[in-house]
């Protein structure tokens, strides 16, 4: 059960950090994707949002929740953005190996 119980925990973890790290900002491998798939017109200003990245995902990350939570409403768009998809990979891996 032990064992099981830290398999699945894993597989939690591994799932959330890659859909996270598929994020369509540019320090992130999703956005370097993001640049690749674009058009010229639509890469070129993503591209150019790379020195700013680390600031825009601390920003997500810390200070819009913390302001959503002084305004009483949930402004946190990283976990409406990583839940959900996380939920499904993770029931699906369950499911296919026969755990969900």
């Amino acid at each position: 059960m032990w064992v099981t119980q830290n398999l699945t925990n894993a597989i939690i973890i591994n799932v959330v950090l890659a859909v996270f790290n598929m994020l369509p900002l540019p320090p992130l491998d999703g956005g370097r994707i993001a640049v690749g798939l674009l058009p010229n017109i639509l890469a070129k200003p993503l591209a150019r949002l790379e020195p700013y990245g680390m600031m825009i995902l601390v920003t997500l990350l810390l200070f819009v929740p913390m302001l959503g939570a002084q305004m009483g409403v949930d402004l946190n768009p990283m976990s409406h953005l990583i839940t959900r998809p996380s939920e499904i990979i993770v029931s699906s891996i369950l499911r296919l190996t026969g755990n969900g």
